[in-house]
């Protein structure tokens, strides 16, 4: 049996990068995929693209900072497959400025997006899962949660989503919906490309490379799963042991 027969998940950020590679694997293991982005053309794709391969998806216009967004998103999933059983918080951007510098139109931004997004999402779907009797929420946050880096907001926001994520698995434990984080390292994407510091990561690692995105996907997977049925309020670090230390 596939790891998530009969599940219905939404998955922000979906139309590229990680997270369409994470909705790509959820459906490979038996879930129906809600694909969400403000990214419509990119995210019709990945869902036809499901489809084609013999999965079940379908993609919904989502701003993570509106709440009128989730609201409609989760109307639409409901008329679609009756519920919400996963949640993956996946959607984030970054202005990489220290704090002399970080305008507070870009932090406030940053901070909408990569935390207020996942509270949104938290929100929204905590009653559905409720009533379904339980769920796994997935946020994705970054090794830059467990350290410090030189860019105020991204760190900031990200440090945010383990806190949050920590405080909804609390609330959330009695109703039977586990909520985690999955702290990537440094990931090749489209938008990070010939970024300096992407090529340069791989030998500050301990394993001597960058994660793939279908590393990361993996691991989100597990949380998601019944395999991880006893997991709650965990940060999950995918970095090759980068916030372990650096090799020497």
């Amino acid at each position: 049996m596939a790891q998530l027969d009969g599940r219905i998940a939404v998955v922000t950020g979906g139309s590229r990068g990680i997270g369409a590679t994470i909705g790509r694997a959820f459906a490979r293991e038996g879930a129906a995929v809600v694909i969400c982005d403000l990214l419509d053309e990119r995210g019709e794709g990945i869902a036809d693209e499901i489809n084609r391969a013999g999965g079940s998806a379908m993609f919904v216009h989502l701003d993570v900072t509106a709440q009128t967004d989730w609201h409609a998103m989760a109307a639409r999933v409901d008329a679609w497959r009756g519920g919400i059983d996963v949640l993956v918080n996946n959607a984030g951007i970054n202005v990489r400025t220290g704090i002399e510098n970080v305008g507070l139109d870009d932090w406030n931004r940053v901070v909408a997006v990569n935390l207020t997004g996942p509270l949104l999402g938290m929100q929204t779907v905590a009653p559905i899962m409720r009533r379904r009797g339980g769920g796994a929420i997935v946020n994705i946050a970054s090794n830059a949660a467990l350290r410090g880096i030189r860019s105020a907001a991204y760190c900031a926001s990200k440090w945010g989503v383990r806190g949050l994520t920590k405080v909804a698995a609390l609330e959330f434990a009695a109703a039977g919906i586990r909520v985690n984080t999955v702290c990537p390292g440094v990931v090749p994407t489209e938008l990070n490309a010939g970024q300096p510091y992407v090529a340069t990561t791989g030998a500050k690692t301990p394993m001597g490379r960058i994660a793939t995105a279908e590393e990361i996907a993996k691991a989100v997977l597990f949380l998601a799963s019944d395999s991880s049925s006893f997991i709650t309020g965990m940060d999950m670090p995918v970095d090759g042991g980068m916030t372990v230390g650096m090799p020497s």
